[in-house]
């Protein structure tokens, strides 16, 4: 496994030249758009595979809407919070206006989106945001097997500063009683979830906490019901990489969530958990060597689900 992860890698590295660093927050601009890793986490024997910059810190971005998710849910029950958010893909850009516009009902089309994620946020039990937001950060060390995870401050700035799109998502939805609460502080939640700091090989390990439905195959603590990890999964699989998530259904076939920092999360149910990095991205926003990779390893190990 070694040497085929280290060949996937070699052989993908050279993608990164053909996109492009996040520059909406001018913080993800210092990554090294030639950087790629990949750890894959087996669930039979435990081991840990790794090759490249697997563990190369970088911000989790749009990954953190997974544990949103699953504590909105585990918080709430599924009614209730898909009264808040629907659970059907969008063709559109993960920070449309438009999608919330044109429905009927004014709730975002999934927790995979902005929209659908500053809902879930929102959600969140707590009597602070700060409460909160170490409920977040605990959950991910948990299921990370990381106590080192931490929140990176310059980034969380940098969102801060550059989130207005987020903030006219959040007050349409509020002026639509979709979104409830304190908007400022559920925004101010959303970008310092967005900016932990993690690697490849952290999110390997969520990855095998999602395949192990729901149970840390370290220590076999439940970290989510197994309702809830399958829920996430499905959605993680029709939403969980932007509007190319057809595409990757299709090509690659395995639950899969990416962010702009340049990170993929991936789990194939009952077998493997999978962290890439990989930071210059495509035009919909995915890390453009990392499709490539995970495809390839897809193919190698024959992932699909499907």
């Amino acid at each position: 496994m070694f040497n085929l992860l280290t060949t996937l890698v070699d052989n993908n590295r050279i993608y990164g030249k053909q996109g492009k660093l996040a520059s909406y927050i001018p913080s993800l601009l210092e990554a090294d758009p030639e950087h790629l890793g990949i750890c894959i986490v087996e669930l039979n024997s435990g081991r840990e595979f790794h090759a490249g910059d697997c563990d190369t810190k970088f911000t989790i971005q749009s990954i953190s809407k997974v544990v949103s998710l699953i504590l909105a849910l585990s918080d709430n029950g599924r009614e209730n919070v898909f009264k808040k958010v629907n659970v059907e893909p969008t063709g559109m850009g993960f920070n449309s206006i438009i999608n919330l516009e044109v429905r009927n009902k004014k709730i975002p089309y999934n927790p995979m989106i902005n929209a659908g994620a500053i809902v879930t946020t929102s959600l969140i039990y707590g009597q602070s945001k700060e409460e909160k937001f170490e409920r977040i950060i605990e959950f991910l060390r948990r299921a990370t097997n990381n106590q080192n995870i931490s929140i990176n401050e310059e980034v969380y700035e940098c969102e801060k500063i550059t989130g207005d799109r987020n903030r006219s998502l959040a007050y349409f939805m509020k002026s639509n009683k979709v979104l409830e609460g304190n908007v400022e502080e559920i925004l101010d939640l959303y970008f310092r979830q967005c900016s932990i700091e993690v690697t490849a090989r952290d999110l390997a390990r969520f990855g095998a906490v999602l395949a192990n439905d729901g149970l840390a195959p370290w220590n076999g603590q439940r970290l989510m019901s197994r309702d809830v990890c399958r829920i996430a999964k499905t959605i993680m699989v029709t939403c969980g990489m932007y509007d190319a998530s057809g595409e990757f259904a299709v090509k690659v076939g395995i639950p899969a969530k990416s962010g702009v920092g340049g990170g993929i999360l991936a789990t194939v149910p009952r077998s493997y958990g999978i962290g890439i990095y990989g930071p210059s991205l495509d035009k919909k926003g995915n890390s453009i060597a990392g499709l490539r990779l995970i495809k390839d390893l897809s193919d190698e190990l024959d992932l699909s689900i499907f």
